[in-house]
């Protein structure tokens, strides 16, 4: 029981530092001279949602057995992780600047080669 009250909590704890719930909490706080109102608030909101996803895990295993919930879970973050790969590198690809033909580069090389005429 001890063991794994432990390995959650440390589970927990990593996963949620730098997300974007602890970036909004920060927000939050910052914004408001009342940090303990912010902990209580945020608190309460991280026991909900897990007493929601333990309640849901412990309802769905008694139902699907364990090995498929772990095959379920595993699918969805691999499907999540390249769907976020592909995502960022189509906007890498979006960001970076269109390739220069070689006459185009020798053409502007040429440009700043000559002297600015005035009028």
């Amino acid at each position: 029981m001890l063991a794994l009250l432990a390995s959650t909590f440390v589970t927990v704890f990593l996963a949620e530092l730098g997300d974007k719930t602890q970036l909004a909490i920060v927000s939050i706080s910052g914004t408001s001279n009342r940090p303990g109102a912010v902990f209580a608030g945020s608190s309460f909101a991280l026991v909900l949602a897990s007493l929601v996803g333990a309640a849901a895990g412990g309802s769905l295993s008694s139902v699907v057995p364990t090995n498929s919930l772990q095959l379920a879970a595993a699918a969805g973050f691999l499907i999540i992780g390249a769907r976020l790969i592909l995502r960022s590198s189509a906007t890498s690809a979006e960001a970076e600047p269109a390739p220069v033909s070689p006459e185009a580069a020798a053409g502007s090389v040429e440009a700043q080669d000559r002297e600015p005429t005035t009028p």
